[in-house]
């Protein structure tokens, strides 16, 4: 988690200081709409490179999909403690089937 925080910093610096030529900056300057669209990009290339079971590509795919995501999460003001906690509170209902499969047919 500690590369993951750190990189959640490096994107808050670049969403602040708006540094000419960062790929970061740039997509905070296209607003939401260009974040969400690359997080579903990125999202889709992870599916197609794991369904191929290519473990090399599925991995760089991940990389990607996470960096979107740490760009989408600090667009929105939501932090990795933030999602820490989440799963803090998921890892206390562990073992719940009942209430897993009622939040999987939800999605």
């Amino acid at each position: 988690m500690d590369y993951i925080r750190n990189e959640y910093q490096v994107i808050l610096d670049r969403k602040k200081e708006k540094a000419e030529g960062s790929y970061t900056a740039y997509l905070f300057e296209q607003g939401i709409d260009k974040i969400l669209k690359k997080v579903g990009e990125e999202s889709a290339e992870t599916i197609i490179a794991s369904k191929n079971n290519n473990k090399e590509e599925t991995i760089f795919e991940i990389t990607d999909l996470l960096y979107h995501l740490l760009v989408m999460m600090a667009y929105q003001g939501i932090t990795p403690d933030d999602i820490d906690e989440e799963l803090a509170k998921r890892a206390a209902k562990r073992g719940n089937l009942k209430e897993f499969h009622k939040v999987d047919k939800n999605s």
